[in-house]
């Protein structure tokens, strides 16, 4: 995924459009294996419904913490660290999404700075 250099001329919109795309698939699907490695983890070593686990995981994940109230100290130790790994996800998938933008802005700079 090379970015075009400030030499180079300015990316068309459908090329553009076209990068959001696949930086936002990337981030949607950083998303759901992160959804489900959490999942498998609470399903097996807490003994969750799927359903519970998935709502477990998506809460640690976005910071609001587990909903259930965890009986095993594995579990416990697992969500200190996923609860880590949610936070340093979080804003690896915001980089992503927001650099084909940030690129674009920073590009046109350097277009009208040439000029």
């Amino acid at each position: 995924m090379a970015f075009e250099r400030k030499t180079d001329k300015l990316l068309g919109l459908e090329h553009f459009y076209l990068r959001v795309l696949k930086h936002f698939l990337i981030a949607f699907g950083l998303v759901i294996i992160s959804i489900w490695f959490g999942a498998v983890f609470y399903h097996h070593l807490e003994s969750m419904s799927w359903v519970d686990a998935v709502y477990n995981a998506s809460m640690i994940l976005t910071g609001m913490g587990p909903v259930s109230h965890l009986e095993n100290d594995s579990t416990k130790i697992f969500a200190s660290f996923y609860a880590i790994y949610g936070g340093v996800i979080i804003l690896a998938i915001t980089g992503i999404l927001l650099s084909p933008i940030a690129h674009r802005i920073l590009h046109v700079f350097h277009l009208k700075e040439n000029d």
